[in-house]
Order: structure tokens, then C-alpha cells, then sequence
């Protein structure tokens, strides 16, 4: 869904550009009530069947961009409800993160094979033929399917010469790798949270625009007016998200315009990870444990810990680029506020954690910046050029695709000791990371390293990005190529600034 711009995207943008523009032009967040007649203008519904409940759904995303939660169905509420709890300069996300409108869901079902109106009737059957459970009979010279006799396993549908037959699942429940999304008694998708990874993938595949997440604009346009000094820190996926004439240099130009006093590139703290990751991996690999596993895609470590609990001590103690970027700059401006711009929801999880809560104090996806852009008016080609990100790699810039973060530490490895093989092997979407995984448990990946993503595509592939996963793997890979250098080994930055890298031997031999 990401690859296509629709009335659901559209409606989502909005809520964040009217909420930015609230927030810059007013500021009295009680004015929020007025929005949803802002953003569904008219007396005539657009998308549904009434225009009210297209408000409604408008108020609770309205609420939850606001950091807030869902309001109960079956009480009365108002929109402003709890409002001042969240009209501050500073708010941490609180759980459950990603959420489910119940009134918005179309409530599909899990998972259905049905025989659609283009069945052709035809002589031969091989639907009936290759059924394993005789669920298919034929009426009125039409093929039937007895539900209560049907398995789903989808034989039929690979052999209709017609195409006729259709295997209907749960959008959202099929983008979940972790089987994290099933059916309230009333057919409405559910989240298990004891299963959920935050990885928002359920979010952009539902067609119906039920789930949404937690934002913090409100509250970062707020602390930025109030004078305090907020420092961004963009991720290696911003290359191209916010289209091709916008250069990092007018990027940076426009951030500052917004207000942040400061504009970092987390591919520095990539570099850095990259060098500690693959010590770590010389020093325990095979001595000490089987295998490593990648520290960087907080869905990836949390679903190995959910799913895998044994094989938690294999994970990297690596700091991921986001922390060790944001404990950089906060050593050398420790009362700066930090917010990390990135892809996904799941950094939002990874933020609410105790341990990194005292380095970064915001976290944004792209979409909700370009939200902040719009908001504020800001118009990219009346921009002027500044300086653009320099001292990071071609290694951490490439961290934003699928495989960059084992290449990164392979390259690293091999800078060092150039003879030394360094088995990897990398998985994107949580269902084949799992799958990766179970075949480590089972002793097939020995000796290697394992890099999972848990959007398809890596980081660039997060629910909050804006352009295509094709169109960013070609930015990224002509930003990739423009740096000076291209091994992490040789990034100019001073690795002993770090304090959780002081000790750092980068002299392996």
C-alpha cells in the first residue's frame, strides 16, 4: 500500500498538517475540536456512508496524534477529553502504541476462499478434482464451497483456469509477521500486545484506515516555542522521501525553518555500530556463542525476544545508530532536546524504553515532518542550499536498506583482517525473519551473522515513509556512492567521544 497514494494516506497527512498548523499558528490545542470539520469539509460524506462517522474516525486520530488514547465506544466522551494532559512541551508515548479504531474497521474476515462471479461453469472441475476435502460441489453449474468442510488451503485457487475462485484474508492480519491481529466477538480486528512489535505494517495495509499510532508533534512544536534548544537527528532513509528536487541541503535548510536548532545524520552513529558490531562478532563468534544477531531494528530484537527467548544472549550489545548518535550529541549539549526523524513506528518503541528515554526525548516518522512542513507553509523551492551531511560513510548510509547492516560489518571485519570470512545471512518482514531465526535455533547458521529487517525492503519499507521502496533503494544508493569514504572504518568522526565506545580496541590486531 505503500507504493500508492490513497484517500486513506491523504486523510492521514492531513490530521498531521492541521495539528502542526494548530500548534504553530494558535497553540490553544482546545481549537483541535474544530479540525475534523477542517479536514471532511461539506455536508456530503466522501468515503463512507456518513460524513459523522468520517469525523469521528477523523477525531480519534486527531487524539491519538496527540499522543492521547482511544476514546470507549459504548461511552460518552468528548473529543477534548484529557486534553491538557497532553497540551505540554514534553510527553513519552505510552501503550499500546499502534491502535485500532474499532468504528472505522470493516471488520474482513481472517480468511475465506470464495468462488466469485467469474466462474465459467467449466467441464473438467479441477477445483472439485484436487479439493483434499470434497468442500466443492457444483450447483446450477456453478462450483460451491462448503465452509464448514474447507481448509483454505487454496488448491482450487492455483488450478481455476478462470481465476474464479479468490483466497480472502485480513489485510492488516496478513502484514503482521508476528500473528499479532485477530477477531473481537463482534468480527472487529484486535491486537494481541503480548505478540505486537509495533512495526506499523498493519497500519499502511489497511485498506480501510482503521489503525493508526501515537505522535508528538503537538508537543515538539510546543517545546520548540518554547525556546528550547531541539536538535534532529535524521535517519540514512530520509534520501528522496521528500522528493527528488529536495536536496539534504534544502532539507536542512526547511528543518531549520521549523525550528530545530541543530540537524544531525544518524549515519554517523550507523558508522559507529557498524565498527562495534563487528568486533563484537570477531570477539564472541564462535568462541562464545553460535551465531550474532543484529541490534538495529527494534521489531526485529523485540519479536527474536518474544518468539526466541533463548536465543536473547546471542542478540549484539551494540547501541543502534539512533541511541549512539543521540548519546553524542547530548554529551556535548546535554540540555538539548533530541528528536530522532525516521521510518517506522517501532523507534517509538525503542524510545519508550527507560535506557533511552534520558538520550531521546522525540521520535517522528517522515510523514509526520512532511505534516510539520505543510503546517508550517514552507515552500521547498524558495529554499536556499546549506551545507550538506558529510562525515558519515557510504557504509552508514547504506544501513537503510535490506543487507547494508552485514555488509557494513563485513566490510568493517575485512578493513581490519582482510583474509577472515564473515558469514552472513539476512531476512526482511518479520514472517521470514522468524523463519531465519527458527533455523538458527536449529543450528543451520553457525558461525554467521544474521541481520533481520522487519519491514520488506529494511528501513526504507517503514510505515512512515513517502516515497516508494524502489525509489529510495536508487537515492540511497547515489547518496551511498557520493561519500568519501566507504568502509565504516574510515569514518573521520572521533569514536572515543562516545563514552559506551571509549574502550573500543578499533586496533584488532
Amino acid at each position: 500500500m505503500l507504493e500508492l497514494y490513497s484517500s486513506v494516506i491523504d486523510i492521514r497527512r492531513k490530521v498531521f498538517a492541521e495539528l502542526a498548523r494548530l500548534a504553530y499558528e494558535d497553540g490553544d490545542i482546545h481549537h483541535m475540536a474544530a479540525l475534523p470539520y477542517k479536514i471532511i469539509p461539506g455536508e456530503e460524506s466522501s468515503y463512507r456512508d456518513s460524513i459523522f462517522l468520517e469525523r469521528a474516525i477523523v477525531s480519534e486520530r486527531l487524539r491519538l496524534a496527540m499522543g492521547l488514547p482511544l476514546r470507549p465506544v459504548d461511552q460518552y466522551m468528548p473529543t477534548n477529553t484529557n486534553l491538557d494532559d497532553a497540551a505540554v512541551a514534553e510527553k513519552y508515548y505510552e501503550p499500546p502504541l499502534v491502535n485500532i479504531i474499532k468504528f472505522a474497521c470493516h471488520a474482513c474476515p481472517e480468511r475465506e476462499v470464495i468462488v466469485s462471479s467469474g466462474c465459467q461453469g467449466c467441464l473438467a472441475k479441477p477445483c472439485k478434482e484436487v479439493c483434499p476435502k470434497d468442500a466443492i460441489t457444483v450447483r446450477h453449474g456453478k462450483s460451491v464451497i462448503d465452509p464448514a468442510k474447507c481448509v483454505k488451503c487454496g488448491r482450487c485457487v492455483d488450478v481455476c483456469p478462470y481465476h474464479a475462485i479468490i483466497k480472502m484474508e485480513r489485510p492488516c492480519a496478513k502484514a503482521c509477521g508476528m500473528g499479532a491481529i485477530r477477531s473481537d466477538s463482534h468480527g472487529k480486528a484486535e491486537i494481541d500486545y503480548n505478540k505486537c512489535v509495533s512495526c506499523g505494517q498493519c497500519i499502511v495495509n489497511c485498506p480501510f484506515g482503521a489503525i493508526a499510532d501515537k505522535s508528538q508533534i503537538y508537543q515538539l512544536i510546543r517545546s520548540i516555542k518554547e525556546g528550547q534548544r531541539v536538535v534532529a537527528m535524521l535517519a540514512p532513509a530520509f534520501v528522496g522521501q521528500f522528493g527528488d528536487e529536495v536536496s539534504p541541503g534544502k532539507l536542512i535548510t526547511a528543518m531549520h525553518q521549523l525550528g530545530f536548532s541543530r540537524i544531525v545524520d544518524v549515519a554517523v552513529g550507523a558508522d559507529m555500530c557498524a565498527i562495534d558490531e563487528a568486533k563484537r562478532f570477531r570477539e564472541e563468534v564462535p568462541e562464545h556463542q553460535p551465531f550474532m544477531i543484529t541490534s538495529c531494528c527494534p521489531s526485529w530484537i523485540s519479536m527474536a525476544k518474544k518468539m526466541y527467548p533463548e536465543l536473547s544472549d546471542y542478540v549484539s550489545m551494540s547501541l543502534t545508530p539512533m541511541v549512539l548518535t543521540a548519546r553524542l550529541v547530548k554529551q556535548n549539549d546535554p540540555d538539548c532536546k533530541i528528536v530522532f526523524v525516521g521510518p517506522c513506528s517501532a523507534k517509538k518503541l525503542e524510545a519508550m524504553r527507560t535506557t533511552v528515554r534520558s538520550y531521546v526525548d522525540y521520535v517522528l516518522t517522515f510523514e509526520e515532518l512532511a505534516g510539520m512542513f505543510e503546517g508550517k507553509g514552507i515552500d521547498f523551492s524558495q529554499l536556499e542550499e546549506a551545507p550538506g551531511f558529510e562525515t558519515a560513510t557510504g557504509a552508514g548510509r547504506n544501513f537503510a536498506v535490506s543487507g547494508g547492516v552485514a555488509k557494513a560489518v563485513v566490510d568493517a571485519v575485512h578493513y581490519v583482517e582482510p583474509n577472515v570470512e564473515v558469514k552472513t545471512v539476512h531476512a526482511e518482514g518479520l514472517a521470514e525473519c522468524r523463519k531465519l531465526l527458527a533455523m538458527a535455533k536449529a543450528g543451520k547458521y553457525n558461525g554467521y551473522l544474521l541481520e533481520g529487517m522487519g519491514c520488506p525492503g529494511g528501513c526504507i519499507a517503514g510505515m512512515g515513509t513517502l516515497q516508494s521502496v524502489k525509489d529510495s533503494q536508487k537515492a540511497i544508493a547515489a547518496f551511498k556512492a557520493q561519500a568519501a569514504h566507504q568502509n565504516s572504518m574510515e569514518s573521520e568522526y572521533d569514536l572515543s567521544r562516545v563514552e559506551a565506545l571509549e574502550k573500543l580496541d578499533i586496533d584488532w590486531n
